[in-house]
């Protein structure tokens, strides 16, 4: 006698192989679009990039697909009731919009003329993120041919972003405008990836980001050394001070009130983080870096996924030039960026620094602060049941243990959480040498398929399983 969930299995993927073929030729078509948020000659890209997804969305069979138009480039918006009173609704989060690319940046080919090659789709976009957010079309298809439904078992939500390549700069004004449309008990955020090819993993949470700049201003014009040296403030020794303040011996933050209400990571944590097949070499290479450095008492990994960080991005001041140049100059800079982890509120961070800074501050010494706007940080607790739901899908999807990681970077992602307070979820297939906003830009495509099977297994686990749990 056959197995319930080995029936499932079954029939997502002969449904998913039935269908490959026309999925692809699809997708290869929306890649050929160089939808570049960036650059102002693309704009009507963009728009035809959002008016493509939204047609398709509306052939795959969601009753509504809009395109929502921003001061900048447009979203997509497409929503699928599930005609169940009882269902949840889920918000599937991706981005349409693609990094610049040309050839002469060390293409193989033309980055908006997808090629297959050894089983691997090549084009700008494959991973990053059009692929990511194409494998939900195919993979709702599978959910109703494997279930015999005519609607998903959630209500399923998709918000797909033209600005994420440009730092989203209007996308929490969008969600804020359509917050009661945009409403749901989960978000899944199709725009990361797994630890490699065969150990899938999910993500669990991305740092936050506050940056400044830090202007010092002295006298009123670069002025004589030699005439004036050792009998005024120097600003570029007073940057210097500055940065050499902003950590302690261990490497830690010496910023006072920058680590409150940081969430410490659980012994449990680091022990998940420890059984990931980490090659601390491997990644010095890739890093370009000779050694590891950072805060004392803690594992490279979990530095880079769940420890606050200060960093110096830039810094100048005086005389830049061949030779010398004997001036106590009139200004110095740097630039800093706060990598912020879960528990950490940017507007508090702000104020710490600035207060921080005006302690570093000499006497005779003008000091400026920009900050930009910042990004909050976002984490899903490993017991939460919809965590439980992405779990269950993407085992079946790859009949492998499924483990957890984080990312060091940040995202719109918190955005969503704060303005609809629901938890966010990640789900995403592509791997490190997918080359995300590099040269050669490609997703395997056989983890692409097993991102469709993924989906197919969600809506159903989800519906099922984490309304009812305890």
């Amino acid at each position: 006698m056959s197995h319930p969930v080995d029936d499932a299995v079954s029939a997502v993927r002969t449904y998913i192989e039935q269908h490959r073929a026309a999925f692809l030729d699809d997708l290869v078509d929306w890649l050929r679009i160089p939808s570049v948020s960036a650059q102002p000659d693309h704009a009507t890209d963009v728009r035809r990039s959002a008016d493509w997804l939204a047609a398709r969305l509306q052939e795959t069979g969601f009753p509504t697909a809009e395109v929502w138009p921003t001061p900048g480039a447009p979203a997509v918006f497409a929503e699928w009731p599930s005609g169940d009173p009882q269902a949840p609704t889920v918000l599937v989060y991706g981005h349409h919009d693609v990094q610049p690319a040309a050839r002469e940046d060390g293409w193989s080919s033309e980055p908006f003329e997808p090629v297959v090659r050894e089983n691997r789709l090549y084009a700008r976009g494959a991973a990053d993120d059009k692929g990511q957010v194409f494998f939900h079309t195919l993979g709702v298809r599978a959910h109703l041919a494997a279930t015999g439904r005519t609607a998903p078992a959630v209500n399923l939500k998709l918000l797909i972003e033209g600005e994420e390549e440009s730092g989203s700069p209007h996308f929490r004004a969008l969600v804020e405008e359509h917050a009661a449309r945009l409403t749901a008990d989960a978000v899944i955020v199709s725009d990361t990836g797994m630890w490699s090819e065969d150990t899938p993993t999910v993500c669990t949470g991305m740092r936050g980001l506050a940056e400044c700049e830090i202007r010092l201003h002295g006298p009123g014009q670069d002025i004589h050394s030699g005439s004036f040296g050792g009998a005024v403030p120097n600003p570029a020794t007073a940057v210097a001070r500055l940065v050499a303040a902003l950590h302690d011996e261990h490497a830690r933050v010496a910023i006072p009130g920058f680590y409150d209400g940081v969430i410490e990571l659980t012994d449990r944590e680091r022990e998940l983080f420890a059984e990931l097949p980490f090659d601390e070499g491997q990644w010095l290479r890739t890093a370009k870096s000779r050694a590891t450095h950072g805060e004392a008492g803690h594992t490279t990994l979990e530095r880079i996924w769940a420890r606050p960080t200060a960093e110096v991005n830039g810094i100048g001041g005086g005389y830049q030039g061949p030779g010398s140049k004997t001036i106590i100059p009139a200004s110095a800079m740097v630039k800093l960026s706060f990598r912020l982890v879960a528990g950490q509120d940017p507007d508090h961070v702000e104020k710490a620094v600035r207060a921080w800074a005006a302690e570093q501050v000499p006497e005779g010494i003008r000091c400026e602060i920009a900050f930009g706007p910042a990004t909050r940080p976002c984490l899903t607790p490993l017991d939460h049941p919809a965590l439980r739901s992405v779990v269950r899908a993407m085992g079946r999807a790859f009949d492998a243990p499924v483990r957890f990681t984080r990312e060091g970077g940040s995202g719109p992602a918190a955005d969503l959480q704060e303005v609809l307070d629901a938890p966010v979820l990640f789900l995403g297939i592509s791997v490190p040498s997918d080359g995300w906003h590099a040269p050669d830009e490609k997703v395997e495509l056989d983890l692409l398929l097993k991102g469709v099977e993924t989906t197919a297994h969600l809506w159903g686990d989800l519906a099922e399983y984490w309304r009812h749990a305890p």
